[in-house]
């Protein structure tokens, strides 16, 4: 996709943002990033736009690393379970191996 220039607007200030991305995901982006400004900015009372935006980055921030620290701990678990079910299928095919009768070309 080509590069094209995106217009956006975030805490009441227009952004004009190039991007070879999806115009709908940057939207997207753009009005959760204005909504956390919003957020904080009636929750703090402050109107400095830039104590309001380091206050979503911290809070963007978190999001993500809690986001990133749960899908590892998933991660660790699926990894853990697969490998069990692994082992599991092992021994059950070297338990049928022992168990499955000879053929010795008789019928």
């Amino acid at each position: 996709m080509a590069e094209q220039t995106i217009r956006v607007e975030i805490y009441n200030q227009t952004y004009s943002i190039r991007s070879d991305g999806d115009n709908e995901y940057i939207h997207d982006l753009a009005e959760y990033v204005d909504g956390k400004m919003r957020e904080i900015s009636s929750g703090t009372m402050t109107v400095d736009s830039l104590k309001v935006a380091i206050l979503a980055a911290l809070h963007i921030a978190d999001e993500y690393y809690q986001l990133k620290h749960n899908q590892a701990q998933s991660d660790a678990q699926l990894a853990t379970r697969s490998s069990e079910c692994s082992e599991m299928l092992d021994k059950l095919l070297k338990n049928r191996d022992f168990d499955a009768p000879v053929y010795d070309g008789t019928h």
